[in-house]
């Protein structure tokens, strides 16, 4: 008892705790819900609790997951959800999503660990390339912008292309009255800060023109932009990167032109420590510095002094951290930092702790983890974000299964048809017990709102199951019966009777239904029946049961069928006796061949005994006193004259026949009670034999 007491309370503590969904350590509890009877369910709300953002998640995640029911090819669900952001005209949640798309650009993963994965140099190299044309796009766009906004003042006229948009940029920005620089010009601007935008907007093209324009003085730079435009991940030869580094030591360290020192810093990883802040003055221009510089391995380079991604995913996280990019003000740009750096699940951790963020966040997870990118720890219990022993440094794992939990809990009352079709993306997750947590998902929310028939479907007169919301589901890892019989199971778990019999009767699982049909009844065959109580109401369950089973093969064992049929007819052989009609009960009592009313009836009925069931012998000891006293009322209204109320072959025997026909069923009643292997309760036996005595 202690121990049930005690596992409850640990249930009711992890729901308490997941209510926090700020904290990041704290621990998933599964079904801790409140235990009331399905008898007094009460309305549901039909409001519901979506707001416009999230219902045009929900729109998509449910056509997503229909194609996925009826095998169909899937859409990007990434693409999916930016159309929902850019019908709703959200601007930076749009933005967003490009930069999750551009962020997943990388080869398919296998559907082994995706940090180890990540970790790869082929994936590794990837995420930053991509990660650098989302900065470079992201500029170009800001430069355009830019230029078209003070056209009188750019004087662009109609030059097409990227070179002449960064001359007019520059121009704009007015980098010619910047002390230090060269006075190589192109098109009447600095070359320096021409060729740093044209790189730094991911046009090397761009920047091989510009340095072409400036002479014979720059061929050998020229040489390194051509190597550079050819190549597909953007780097240099290894021997044009020393020759660079080499370079920049000699002079180009020296030099007073700041923007020809991040060019080369940019190109050959040189003096990684330098911020370059009077130019990179942005988070963007930062962590785009930072990614050009970044080797797999900086030891097989000598004089490099460039990072790795690990030491710069370490910086952004552990080092900087969200004080320092005051994260609670900007929580986008240190979203970014983090997403941009392959940190997807720190960055998605973080996201979902901001309010107003939290919808796009959960959606992001969901987007990851459908591409086998999103990294999830071995158990459901761990804390919303954690690492394993063997995981490399910094990068975490995300429990998606209780995000998307905490996220869903708060709708799902309201809009159960939507908070299915989030939970059946952890259909192939498991609980520590080895549990299908989409199945448990839909037990919990089931027991939660009160909505079985809506969810999981109901019977007609027929006894044909109409369908709920869980057979859109069927046949993928999604089995309705199944389900039914899960939820059943739980809330027969929780003590809540009533509530399973009539799940599992629409399961069609018979064995269970008379199983705890006969258990609930034994309860309560011998109380007064009155409207409204618990007996009047499983005597109408009971009787439910028996209309529906007539006539078909009732899948159970003997024993327990035979005990429900019994207990039934009891409950009419007490209403019966209750309500004084004595004669129908002894007819009733005696169909039932429960208990003897003759000395002939004996041996049988003692053989018969041996094989009830507990609960139709707990009942035996209230039938034999119940059946003794309609003997006793019968003999004393025989006695005193009475005519009506004995049977129709004894209204012509003599009184004195009559009294010791009634004599010998009480004797039958006495000695089966003394010969039966149970311990009747109480007096029983004594109250038999003083009744039995006064009709001698």
């Amino acid at each position: 008892m202690w121990d049930d007491v005690n596992n409850r309370w640990r249930q009711e503590k992890l729901k308490a705790l997941n209510a926090l969904l700020g904290s990041s350590d704290e621990m998933l509890g599964i079904a801790a819900r409140p235990e009331v009877s399905i008898i007094n369910d009460g309305s549901i709300s039909s409001r519901s609790q979506l707001d416009d953002q999230q219902s045009a998640y929900a729109s998509a995640v449910t056509e997503y997951n229909r194609l996925a029911v009826q095998g169909a090819l899937r859409p990007s669900l990434i693409d999916r959800f930016h159309d929902a952001v850019r019908d709703l005209h959200e601007n930076k949640a749009m933005d967003l999503w490009n930069m999750v798309a551009c962020m997943t650009e990388i080869p398919p993963q296998s559907l082994g660990d995706p940090l180890k994965a990540r970790a790869t140099s082929t994936v590794e190299q990837t995420l930053i390339t991509q990660a650098r044309k989302f900065l470079e796009n992201r500029y170009k766009v800001f430069m355009r912008n830019k230029v078209e906004c003070n056209l009188q003042e750019a004087r662009r006229g109609g030059r097409p292309g990227t070179l002449p948009l960064v001359i007019c940029y520059a121009k704009l920005q007015q980098v010619s009255v910047v002390p230090g620089l060269e006075e190589v010009t192109v098109d009447g601007q600095p070359l320096w800060p021409v060729v740093y935008f044209c790189l730094r907007s991911g046009e090397p093209g761009a920047a091989l023109t510009a340095a072409s324009q400036a002479g014979s003085a720059l061929e050998e730079f020229v040489s390194v932009l051509k190597e550079l435009e050819k190549s597909p991940d953007r780097r240099l030869s290894t021997h044009l990167e020393q020759n660079l580094r080499f370079h920049y030591q000699r002079s180009v360290r020296a030099s007073t032109d700041p923007f020809k020192k991040v060019v080369y810093c940019a190109l050959g990883a040189c003096d990684t420590a330098e911020e370059h802040t009077f130019i990179l003055k942005t988070a963007d221009d930062y962590l785009w510095m930072k990614l050009c510089q970044i080797r797999e391995d900086n030891s097989q380079q000598p004089g490099s002094d460039s990072i790795t991604y690990p030491h710069l995913q370490s910086l952004i996280l552990e080092e900087y951290g969200e004080k320092h990019y005051n994260a609670s003000a900007q929580p986008l740009l240190y979203f970014q930092m983090l997403f941009l750096t392959g940190q997807f699940e720190a960055a998605v951790e973080f996201l979902s702790r901001q309010d107003r963020l939290r919808t796009h966040a959960i959606h992001i997870a969901l987007a990851l983890s459908e591409l086998q990118l999103l990294a999830l720890p071995h158990s459901i219990q761990a804390p919303l974000l954690s690492s394993m022993p063997d995981d490399r440094p910094p990068l975490r794992r995300l429990n998606l299964a209780r995000l998307l939990m905490l996220y869903v809990r708060r709708f799902e009352s309201s809009d159960p048809k939507e908070a299915l079709q989030y939970y059946y993306f952890l259909r192939n997750i498991k609980t520590p017990e080895g549990q299908n947590l989409f199945m448990l998902c839909i037990s919990d929310l089931v027991m939660e709102a009160r909505n079985f028939d809506l969810v999981l479907g109901s019977l007609s007169l027929d006894g044909c199951r109409i369908p709920g919301l869980i057979d859109s589901f069927q046949g993928v890892q999604a089995d309705a019966k199944q389900i039914i019989e899960l939820v059943a199971s739980e809330a027969e778990r929780k003590g809540l009777l009533e509530d399973a019999i009539h799940l599992y009767v629409l399961a069609g699982n018979h064995e269970k239904v008379l199983t705890l049909l006969t258990t609930l009844l034994a309860q309560v065959v011998q109380q007064i029946n009155s409207p409204g109580s618990v007996r009047a109401r499983l005597q109408e369950l009971a009787a439910s049961v028996s209309a529906r089973y007539e006539g078909q093969h009732i899948s159970c064992s003997s024993q327990t069928s035979s005990a429900f049929f019994t207990l039934r007819d009891l409950l009419v052989f007490f209403d019966q006796y209750n309500a004084g009609e004595h004669q129908l009960a002894l007819e009733t009592i005696s169909r039932a061949k429960l208990i003897p009313l003759s000395m002939a009836e004996m041996e049988e009925r003692v053989g018969n005994f041996r094989r009830l069931s507990d609960e139709v012998c707990r009942a035996v000891p209230e039938v034999l006193l119940a059946t003794m006293n309609i003997l006793y009322s019968m003999y004393n209204h025989i006695k005193t004259g009475g005519t009506s109320s004995y049977p129709e072959h004894m209204r012509d025997s003599t009184k004195e026949m009559q009294l010791n026909y009634l004599r010998e069923k009480a004797r039958s009643i006495t000695t089966f009670a003394g010969t039966v292997p149970y311990h009747m309760p109480g007096d029983t036996n004594s109250r038999l034999v003083q009744i039995e005595i006064l009709m001698n």
